[in-house]
């Protein structure tokens, strides 16, 4: 089977820098919705057996726009919101004087077994995300499904089919309205789609 990894479109939280996670419920802008549909037209004529989406709007709308192209309602999973990052929650990104990713790297320095304040740790974050991807493995054999997701949710799970560790986080990016695809097989698990992006000009409405 094949799983398609897709992070939702840019929010108007994005768009400002502010820190996003699973306490923040906010919509795709106007650029998010371009993303979400250039997705859509791409995975369009793929022959997708399920979609699977974070409950929170960013993410279930940009599923939602994917559903559109074929007989598929989009299944939630709460299992697959992003990651919780307590007091965090909300920052501008600048007032942190380093990346983010850097920021959480030195506060994951103890092998990420500590929560963020108030929040949540990588690994337990990719427990649960873990589960709901072995849920979907195990009703979709043979299909390709869509899991439509959130930045650390999408980067747990690539990170655990690779078996590399949380420090491998800042060897990878990626963007915005991008798709990333599995191949899951009794041989071996390999990434063959990494953090791609499209755009169709016919998308700006």
């Amino acid at each position: 089977m094949k799983l398609v990894l897709v992070r939702h479109g840019e929010t108007f939280w994005n768009e400002k820098q502010r820190v996003q996670g699973c306490d923040s419920d906010i919509g795709l802008n106007n650029l998010g919705i371009k993303q979400a549909k250039s997705i859509a037209l791409y995975l369009r004529d793929t022959d997708i057996v399920a979609i699977t989406s974070s409950p929170l709007k960013r993410a279930l709308d940009t599923a939602q726009m994917i559903a559109q192209h074929h007989n598929l309602s989009v299944n939630i999973d709460n299992r697959l919101k992003e990651i919780a990052f307590g007091e965090l929650e909300g920052l501008f990104l600048p007032n942190l004087h380093t990346t983010f990713s850097k920021f959480l790297m030195s506060w994951w320095q103890h092998g990420d077994m500590e929560p963020l304040p108030g929040g949540e740790s990588f690994s337990g974050l990719q427990t649960r995300a873990w589960k709901a991807v072995e849920t979907q493995i195990s009703k979709n054999v043979n299909g390709i499904t869509v899991i439509v997701s959130h930045y650390f949710v999408i980067m747990a799970i690539i990170l655990k089919f690779l078996g590399l560790s949380v420090e491998h986080l800042m060897k990878f990016k990626l963007d915005l309205g991008s798709i990333s695809i599995i191949e899951v097989a009794s041989q071996g698990n390999r990434l063959v789609t990494f953090n791609s992006v499209f755009t169709f000009p016919h998308t700006t409405t």
